[in-house]
């Protein structure tokens, strides 16, 4: 074996050409200043052959890997794993596929973990934590009220470790691709020292577990296996940091392989970057199945979970919940969450109905215009693309007469919610022009549609399930593009074209 030197990106995973390898400032794959790391790898002195026996094949997922007819496969149907949160199994597909791998992000603080430890005191299964001690994981589960009994914690961020402890499980309890014991199988220091990812002697990493039973089992329990997280487990066989392109795709190779071969799901956290990116490289989302993040804004209760990938289910599904003291609580009916705290009656007041995969969710368009005392007026759009809403404004400006070129306008989505669909463009002109005129709208209806740069209104998918919804929650007037072609002729229907 000979080493070689390449320079490859902390961020996207971009390596230097192998036969110039060389230190860039700036990143050619993603463009990011600084990311550049030199790395070594090792490189085989052999030319690779491939002699015709069947004992040269490699190892797949599933025994020795050797092409088949896709016919000639066998189907197994496997009962997807119900996590005990409707709005969970939602998002996923219907429940957790055994053997599958999840990757779920988010910012700092939005309830990653803690969703999870929700997850594992209903179904039971292993929480893998390189960031907290066990201790510090009982503390949180304490707090959640969640008793723990299901619940098995290892606190480790080494991989040869993990992969050690789960091996040895294997061995131990005897089982087969349905069945491992998680507890059983793991040393019971006593008490556990070293602190943080300590071992006993035998080099296995030390176990605490959160409840009573000391006989969960994956197959009577049908657990998970939790990493948290990616970002911060470290190999020894690579000389890069916990986190690095290198390390976060070796672990993540590791855990896959884990999955498929043993049939035990395992869900991943990942950290995102600054700007709102999953960190690390782009081929983690490729490795996995599953790929989940969770929004919501911190000063906020209101928490989706949106689906990015899914080999398994639908993309468009997205699952709401509320964060409280003990956790997060899925919302049954979130459209009444997000207008509970609505004020009628007030100028710039629009309430409008979005799709959030195949479910429809009201929630109210605030607008504010006042005169500007800067020579460029404000824009702002809070839960809006900015983009968006410049195009709007124009529109109003141009189709309607309306003189909003020295008005300041802000907009803003209740509940932290961030609208992606055109959708909400009539509710948004409405309270433009609601705040502007100085007269609000029946605090009974609800405006939803597309608005183009001519000033028409379009049609948008799903309009009779948006209709039943707002009938459902006692609005009695619905404005689309059934109502008005053009955003003049509801202008004039509801009695907003008088002068201020």
């Amino acid at each position: 074996m000979k080493q070689r030197s390449s320079f490859v990106c902390q961020q996207c995973g971009y390596e230097s050409p192998q036969w110039y390898p060389q230190w860039y400032g700036k990143c050619p794959g993603c463009g990011e200043w600084n990311s550049m790391v030199e790395t070594l790898r090792e490189i085989s002195n052999h030319k690779s052959q491939f002699p015709n026996k069947s004992s040269s094949l490699h190892q797949g997922f599933g025994g020795q890997a050797k092409p088949q007819k896709l016919s000639e496969v066998k189907h197994i149907e496997k009962n997807r794993l119900k996590s005990g949160f409707g709005e969970f199994d939602r998002v996923v597909g219907g429940g957790i596929v055994p053997g599958s791998v999840t990757l779920l992000a988010g910012d700092p603080g939005i309830g990653k973990s803690t969703l999870l430890l929700h997850i594992l005191s209903r179904i039971g299964g292993l929480y893998v934590s390189g960031e907290e001690s066990a201790e510090q994981i009982k503390l949180r589960a304490k707090r959640m009220g969640v008793g723990g009994e299901n619940i098995t914690v290892l606190a480790e961020n080494n991989v040869e470790g993990i992969l050690d402890a789960m091996n040895t499980v294997i061995a131990r309890s005897g089982t087969t691709k349905q069945s491992l014991q998680l507890s059983e199988g793991l040393p019971r220091p006593s008490p556990p020292s070293g602190g943080f990812g300590a071992r006993n002697d035998k080099g296995i990493p030390a176990r605490a577990s959160l409840g009573r039973d000391d006989n969960i089992t994956m197959d009577d329990k049908r657990g998970v296996v939790v990493i948290d997280s990616i970002q911060t487990m470290a190999s020894d066989e690579l000389s890069g940091m916990a986190g690095s392109v290198g390390q976060i795709r070796y672990a993540a190779e590791q855990f896959v392989r884990l999955a498929k071969t043993t049939g035990i799901p395992i869900i991943i956290i990942g950290h995102v970057t600054k700007e709102g990116e999953i960190a690390g490289p782009k081929i983690l989302e490729h490795m996995v199945d599953t790929v989940l993040y969770l929004e919501g804004e911190r000063y906020q209760d209101a928490r989706i979970l949106r689906t990015l990938k899914n080999r398994f289910g639908a993309v468009e599904e997205v699952g709401i919940f509320e964060m409280r003291e003990k956790g997060l609580l899925e919302i049954a009916n979130p459209s009444e969450i997000f207008l509970k705290d609505r004020v009628k009656n007030v100028p710039g007041s629009v309430v409008t109905v979005i799709m959030e995969g195949s479910r429809p969710l009201l929630i109210e368009i605030q607008a504010l215009a006042v005169p500007s005392q800067l020579a460029i007026p404000r824009r702002v759009g809070n839960g809006v693309d900015y983009n968006r809403l410049q195009l709007l404004t124009a529109v109003l400006q141009k189709r309607l007469g309306v003189p909003l070129a020295t008005f300041d306008i802000f907009v803003n989505v209740s509940g932290g919610l961030k609208i992606a669909e055109p959708a909400a463009d009539l509710a948004v002109c409405l309270a433009i022009l609601s705040s502007f005129k100085n007269k609000p709208l029946d605090p009974k209806t609800a405006a939803f549609g597309e608005v183009g740069l001519l000033g028409e209104i379009r049609g948008v998918r799903y309009e009779e399930r948006r209709i039943k919804e707002a009938k459902r929650l006692g609005f009695t007037t619905v404005i689309t593009s059934g109502t008005g072609r053009s955003v003049a002729a509801i202008r004039s229907r509801t009695a907003m074209d008088r002068q201020r």
